[in-house]
């Protein structure tokens, strides 16, 4: 919406209708100090109640006010708008540690999951880390991630910083002191995302799903566990995050069902790539990444072959889940469980 519609458009609505479409516009309202108008008035009305004290405390003017809660909610829109229209990346090979060409060029879509595998220290979280930071030949692999079939200029890279990829890594550590339910509700009004009661149930529905041990909507973020944390960053990642990209760091750590998590962030409509040392998360993917020597080795597209074995790797892994759950109620391991 352009400047002047947008204007317009606040100038003919109530403050709670232009907070009910806008959801940051309660943070900006809030920012000023002007949270306590009347929400049934228009803007502008408003503002004609404010104390000149206040107003003069921020060097600002009605006017003012309106044209900079106008840029303020275009900043946010333009920037949704530029993570949602992605379609595909491409990850242009550089080198690894010998200085030896990686020579591939593999293009993601929507909706595929990558699987990165190779042994501990070869350079799986260094792939990500160039993902993540839409590396344009001036990282230590000198790798090229092409958006939409295209390089990225400097300006876009910068604007869509952390709002193009969601990582997810090992450890999720909160700071803040919130309950889980401000917390989501907190990231969906920066989101401006629309039915946030109902988005937020949704979220919270799902992470209690995913994570092996139930939380409340009024535990602290700063309580939960790591599983549990974990969980709830997928949940919001996927119903509130429009973060077209998705980067997991060996979720088989998690202490969640880690396949059901990648199938739903799948259905997102997400590019996913995991790194993993899960034979079963591995081969669930639609193709996986092999890392060697700090550079990609292969790139190997998973066979028919390969999908029909999974069978077989579940038992053995719903196996190891019996068992660890045994453990964890102190149960005895015996070999009778294994048969």
């Amino acid at each position: 919406m352009k400047t002047q519609e947008l204007m317009d458009y606040i100038n003919q609505k109530s403050i709670q209708e232009v907070i009910d479409t806008y959801p940051i516009a309660a943070d900006f309202l809030a920012n000023f100090r002007l949270d306590d108008i009347p929400k049934k008035l228009s803007l502008l009305q408003g503002l004609e109640e404010v104390a000149e004290e206040i107003l003069n405390e921020f060097g600002l003017d009605r006017y003012s006010i309106l044209l900079k809660l106008c840029d303020f909610i275009q900043t946010f829109t333009q920037t949704e708008t530029l993570s949602t229209n992605v379609s595909s990346i491409t990850i242009i090979g550089g080198f690894n540690k010998s200085m030896e060409a990686e020579n591939i060029e593999l293009p993601i879509r929507i909706g595929e999951v990558i699987s990165i595998v190779g042994p501990t220290g070869s350079g799986k979280s260094r792939l990500l880390s160039d993902i993540e930071c839409l590396a344009q030949g001036d990282t230590p692999t000198g790798r090229r991630v092409l958006v939409n079939g295209a390089e990225v200029d400097e300006l876009q890279r910068f604007e869509m910083e952390g709002k193009l990829v969601a990582q997810l890594s090992q450890n999720m550590n909160f700071v803040m002191d919130l309950t889980v339910r401000e917390f989501l509700e907190m990231h969906a009004k920066s989101r401006l995302t629309p039915n946030i009661n109902e988005v937020v149930e949704k979220c919270f529905k799902c992470a209690n799903h995913l994570a092996g041990e139930k939380f409340l909507e009024n535990t602290k973020v700063t309580q939960l566990s790591g599983g549990q944390s974990r969980a709830l960053m997928i949940a919001d990642t996927a119903y509130i995050s429009k973060s077209p990209i998705v980067l997991i760091d060996e979720i088989e750590n998690a202490g969640i069902d880690r396949r059901q998590a990648i199938e739903f962030l799948a259905k997102k409509e997400k590019i996913i790539l995991v790194s993993t040392h899960d034979p079963l998360l591995a081969i669930s993917a639609d193709k996986r990444i092999v890392i060697k020597n700090g550079g990609i080795h292969k790139i190997i597209e998973t066979s028919d072959a390969e999908k029909q074995s999974l069978t077989a790797i579940e038992k053995l892994d719903n196996t190891l889940m019996m068992l660890r759950s045994r453990l964890r109620v102190g149960e005895i391991i015996t070999e009778d469980l294994l048969k």
